[in-house]
């Protein structure tokens, strides 16, 4: 496992601790971190602040053409809101943790143009794994079904 994903597992496990989601995220522009996050929607109370969009928050204002030559890497793969902001922002590459535990929408960023690299990573997969059966009704909210 390269470090960039180590880093965003490192943000989902911060995510974890503090009572939240296990969902984290690092922007990559010429291998350096640029942005991380991780899914804050219990923490904050927030509607939108998944992983991917925290990452891109903490990131902040840049130029598109920096998006445009990054890797957004991410312990599970994006849903359809995460999608929308990584074809927004023109980012290319997209590696994931895994799509197991949920499969977002890879098919329509492969339409888009995006690559994808999908890992299976065993602990991606182990911290979701995990949060569902645990909180099950959470998760549920978090992916906007009943």
């Amino acid at each position: 496992m390269n470090q960039f994903m180590k880093a965003a597992i490192e943000e989902a496990e911060i995510g974890l601790k503090a009572g939240g989601i296990p969902i984290g995220s690092v922007i990559v522009y010429q291998d350096r971190i640029i942005g991380r996050g991780h899914n804050q929607r219990i923490q904050q109370g927030s509607a939108t602040l998944h992983g991917e969009m925290h990452a891109l928050e903490n990131a902040g204002r840049l130029a598109p053409a920096i998006y445009r030559q990054s890797t957004l890497y991410t312990t599970l793969s994006p849903c359809a809101m995460c999608s929308g902001a990584i074809l927004l922002y023109g980012i290319p590459k997209v590696v994931i943790g895994e799509n197991k535990t949920f499969m977002g929408e890879e098919g329509y960023l492969q339409t888009r143009g995006v690559i994808l690299e999908v890992l299976q990573d065993s602990r991606c997969i182990e911290l979701m794994t995990d949060f569902i059966i645990k909180n099950p009704q959470l998760w549920n909210e978090d992916i906007g079904e009943d």
